[in-house]
């Protein structure tokens, strides 16, 4: 497939909702309400935010350069970007991590499959805060309940990638997208209209500035990087396909500010329930599957709030997993020449078979390990503290450093037809700033700073 003919997106808000599809995922759902609530609640917000606007934005329009400049996969584009010498290793980076990671996000994106059938079963009624953990426990310490959810999230990820760029990943984005905000709009007007919603409403939005530290800081830097995508391919690849006139710099401010909202909303929907009923914020990566049922069973018609909120994730969960699947897919379809259906097919069954062990590494095969962690905290270790903050920063320092900034303020201006008035700053931030503040969460994420401290 030569540059000249390459699937595009078909229109301008299919290029949004694609984009934001990409960004958004359990990454806003999940991991920012239990991030939040472990990090002193607006304070971590509030840091969060200028952490989205400073850090992630520039490194999400850095990515869209990327990706529409070489109009490439994520190992060609950064061929295109330095042709001749090894910074192509940083796209492979991208590739293997963005393979890796959909090995064990399929895991946790399956077990939302299995929430939505026990919502619909009335299995979530009628049970203690220490039946929902054992429950919890047993299901995915299992052998086959979890594998064939891990495997239906993979076949209907696999189905889309296979209808193509427009007929898969934007059709469905323009269906998915509105259906998660509808539903997380409906989800706030039932959680704020709680007894005491008020009181995680202000933990959510009033800060106390004492609660601002070195490591809140470190976590929301961290935080928003994770919530964007950005160092794992998705938003290169997906860059690749917008066509010459999309405007980068509204794209990349849309879906920041879009993503970032959907991480918002997902606050106010769990904090005023948590609070309502006397459970502490600070409950951890368990939040989902194992504190909210037990809210929502105290709710009328508590099955069906349930079950609208597993919808909601589950749609969050394949937004992203599409865009992961994409990156290995486009890889294998243009450096190897594959078809689209045969180089999905391959990038499913190797993700299947990651899939299958990282589920079992709950279980029968919890005592497997790889330098004292399990599979699963295994991939999610090496992709999240290693492999996505290298490739992050060495792509700022390629870009800031190596490419002619005529060339990249020509990319992002559509060769003088849009101004872009903070130019010199954002490259000011992707030359010095940013490098540094993922050289700062990556020792964060290695846990040097608290070996420091004791």
């Amino acid at each position: 497939m030569t540059q000249d003919n390459r699937a595009t997106f078909g229109s301008k808000i299919g290029v949004i909702l694609a984009s934001v599809g990409s960004a958004v995922g359990l990454g806003n759902i999940w991991r920012f309400p239990y991030e939040t609530g472990q990090n002193g609640g607006a304070a971590f917000l509030l840091v969060y935010c200028l952490c989205v606007l400073l850090l992630g934005l520039p490194l999400m329009l850095t990515e869209f350069f990327i990706g529409r400049y070489s109009r490439k996969n994520t190992a060609g584009a950064f061929q295109v970007i330095a042709p001749g010498t090894k910074w192509n290793l940083l796209g492979y980076n991208g590739v293997i991590a963005a393979f890796l990671i959909l090995g064990f996000y399929s895991v946790v994106a399956g077990w939302t499959l299995e929430y939505i059938y026990q919502s619909l079963s009335g299995a979530l009624s009628g049970k203690t805060a220490e039946q929902f953990t054992q429950d919890f426990n047993l299901f995915n310490s299992g052998i086959f309940r979890p594998i064939l959810w891990t495997f239906a999230f993979i076949a209907l990820t696999h189905f889309i990638i296979t209808s193509g760029v427009k007929s898969g990943i934007e059709r469905s984005s323009k269906i998915m997208m509105p259906i998660l905000f509808l539903i997380l709009v409906i989800l706030c007007i039932r959680s704020v209209t709680l007894p005491d919603a008020s009181v995680g409403l202000k933990f959510l939005f009033h800060p106390d500035f004492g609660k601002i530290t070195s490591s809140v800081v470190l976590s929301s830097m961290g935080q928003a990087f994770f919530s964007l995508s950005v160092g794992m391919g998705c938003l290169i690849t997906y860059a690749s396909y917008f066509g010459k006139n999309t405007n980068l710099q509204k794209t990349a401010l849309s879906v920041t500010l879009l993503d970032t909202l959907v991480a918002i909303l997902a606050g106010v929907i769990i904090f005023p329930a948590v609070f309502s009923f006397g459970i502490k914020p600070s409950a951890g990566p368990e939040l989902v599957f194992i504190t909210l049922p037990n809210v929502f069973q105290h709710l009328p018609l508590g099955g069906l709030w349930s079950f609208v909120f597993y919808v909601l994730l589950a749609i969050a969960a394949l937004t992203s997993t599409i865009s992961l699947h994409e990156v290995a897919t486009a890889y294998i379809l243009e450096e190897h020449h594959f078809t689209r259906k045969r180089a999905a097919f391959i990038v499913s069954a190797g993700v299947m078979f990651l899939g299958i062990i990282s589920s079992l590494s709950f279980g029968v095969l919890k005592d497997f390990t790889i330098f004292g962690l399990t599979f699963f905290n295994f991939l999610d270790y090496v992709t999240a503290k290693i492999m996505l903050p290298f490739g992050g920063m060495l792509t700022c320092i390629l870009v800031g450093w190596r490419v002619d900034r005529k060339i990249l303020k020509a990319e992002l201006t559509n060769k003088g037809t849009i101004p872009f008035y903070f130019f010199n700053i954002y490259a000011f931030i992707l030359k010095y700033i940013a490098p540094v503040a993922i050289v700062l969460i990556f020792l964060n994420e290695l846990g040097l700073f608290k070996w420091i401290e004791k």
